[in-house]
């Protein structure tokens, strides 16, 4: 008579913790070199360079153009250090994102000024040694009421409409602008605002930039004291955290970020893609 013999289960591989934690490690090493040395995303969250963004634009970013330096790494860890490695500085009309000197947030801004240049904004018109920059006559656009951008600062009160049907239609005064150097993009301009609209003129020290918003009464930017929440003056490049490339989606705001399936609906079509590298004039 023949015993069968049970066959025995084979033993259960035991999970390499220490190797899935080095995994994981090396995971998000590569992630963070890859935002700090590379690119990253950036989300609008204020109005201070509408009309070309607005609030709840989400950016690519790029980190080495302009060489790197102590705000390059994504948690703006190190501490500060003057210059650039392999640094050059940006090119007139450059939009960038920059860290007020002695603050780890990120702003995004307009490179308008130069080293050397001797910079004045007179009645909201900027004089670039000497010359009045080129502005175009202002144009009437209509900019998208939603969640993100409700039309509710008082400034835009004059351009506000609140229609019979219950929504609202928001036209604000565009003026083209166009740099000595034939880089070309569009400003906001919704009136005579001292606070901002004039500022004295001053020569832009040796690797310094003066940076402005486009929403050019509504941005705490190089004319703005940093006790006001402002740049506080010509900007350190070394305080440059990157070059701003190309929208790669907008979000009006009615989503829910704990449930992906609201992101769809709340995306503004024909906005991702949308280069943020400003024309030139033939």
């Amino acid at each position: 008579m023949t015993t069968d013999i049970p066959a025995t289960a084979p033993e259960k591989k035991k999970t390499d913790w220490v190797g899935e934690a080095k995994s994981i490690f090396w995971l998000i090493l590569a992630v963070l070199g890859f935002h700090s040395f590379i690119a990253k995303p950036f989300y609008i969250p204020s109005e201070s360079m509408m009309p070309g963004l607005l609030v709840g634009d989400q950016l690519v970013v790029s980190k080495f153009t302009y060489g790197w330096s102590y705000v390059s790494p994504s948690f703006h860890v190190l501490p500060h250090m003057t210059g650039r490695v392999w640094g050059s500085l940006p090119e007139r009309g450059d939009v960038v994102i920059a860290s007020p000197p002695g603050k780890s947030e990120d702003y995004i801004k307009r490179v308008i000024g130069l080293p050397g240049d001797r910079f004045e904004v007179r009645g909201g018109t900027v004089i670039i040694n000497g010359v009045p920059v080129k502005r175009a006559a202002p144009v009437m656009r209509a900019i998208p009421v939603d969640a993100d951008e409700p039309c509710t600062d008082p400034k835009y009160a004059p351009f506000r409409t609140d229609n019979p049907n219950g929504s609202v239609t928001c036209a604000l005064p565009v003026v083209r602008e166009t740099l000595p150097n034939g880089r070309s993009y569009d400003t906001l301009d919704l009136g005579y605002f001292p606070d901002v609209d004039d500022y004295p003129a001053t020569t832009i020290p040796a690797n310094h930039v003066f940076l402005m918003g486009d929403n050019r009464d509504n941005s705490a930017d190089s004319r703005v004291a940093e006790v006001q929440g402002g740049l506080g003056g010509p900007v350190p490049w070394e305080n440059l955290g990157g070059r701003a490339e190309f929208i790669s989606f907008s979000l009006d705001g009615t989503q829910s970020w704990w449930n992906p399936l609201s992101w769809f609906g709340a995306l503004r079509g024909g906005r991702a893609g949308t280069s943020l590298h400003p024309s030139k004039a033939g």
